[in-house]
């Protein structure tokens, strides 16, 4: 089934923000037009959507939305996401596979309105990806979790809590050389993009062995990881 741009929009809004008054819904998707002209559009719009899918959308009365029996990818993912952060799902990766998560929601499109849904799902993909990294190494499975730890520091390389996940995963499987190459990359990206150096939860993941030069591993890695201190390479 293809619809017109527009009528594409107008599902991709329902399925995101659920059932809207015409008002808000008209003045949403066309924000820069007058809002009798904006009402007049949402209808033909309406009528477009449900002659290509019959039912689809629900716009009889002062409310629109899609029909209840319409699968929403987006919601299914979010659902499975809930379920991680508050420890019901067992297996993060059952929720959002490792080939499904990398891709930011809609990226072609540039509507104002998709910027604070966009942002939501992409910090949702990233610390449900994070979660993935963690439960893969607690069942051995280090070279997906660092495949995956990776994918997170390309998606935002800022982001502190993903070097720390690939650092652990190395610590995790025993290679504290690659820990302290990683470590050392997020010091100096954080050094020369932001002119900050590290948070203490990311240096916490090492110390100067009492000023001699050399990294010690002082953290933790994932609960299915070593937990002895480990001598590292020094630092450069």
């Amino acid at each position: 089934m293809t619809l017109p741009a527009g009528a594409q929009r107008l599902v991709a809004v329902l399925a995101l923000r659920g059932r809207l008054g015409r008002s808000r819904l008209a003045g949403t998707l066309w924000p820069e037009t007058e809002q009798h002209r904006a009402l007049a559009r949402l209808r033909t719009t309406i009528w477009r959507v449900n002659r290509a899918a019959p039912g689809l959308v629900s716009g009889t009365g002062a409310q629109v939305a899609l029909d209840a029996r319409a699968d929403v990818d987006v919601s299914v993912l979010v659902d499975h996401a809930l379920r991680v952060f508050r420890g019901g799902e067992a297996d993060p990766a059952a929720a959002w596979s490792s080939e499904g998560v990398g891709a930011d929601l809609l990226p072609d499109w540039t509507d104002e309105w998709l910027t604070d849904d966009r942002e939501r799902l992409h910090q949702m993909r990233l610390h449900v990806m994070e979660r993935m990294v963690e439960s893969l190494c607690e069942e051995g499975r280090f070279g997906l979790a660092i495949e995956i730890a990776l994918r997170v520091v390309r998606a935002d390389v800022l982001r502190e809590s993903a070097h720390r996940a690939l650092v652990r995963a190395h610590l995790a499987e025993g290679n504290v050389g690659e820990a302290v190459r990683a470590y050392e990359a997020c010091v100096e990206i954080l050094r020369r993009e932001l002119g900050v150096g590290p948070s203490r939860a990311t240096s916490g993941l090492f110390a100067d062995d009492a000023g001699r030069g050399h990294l010690v591993w002082t953290a933790t890695a994932f609960r299915g990881g070593p937990r002895t201190r480990t001598t590292a390479p020094p630092a450069r």
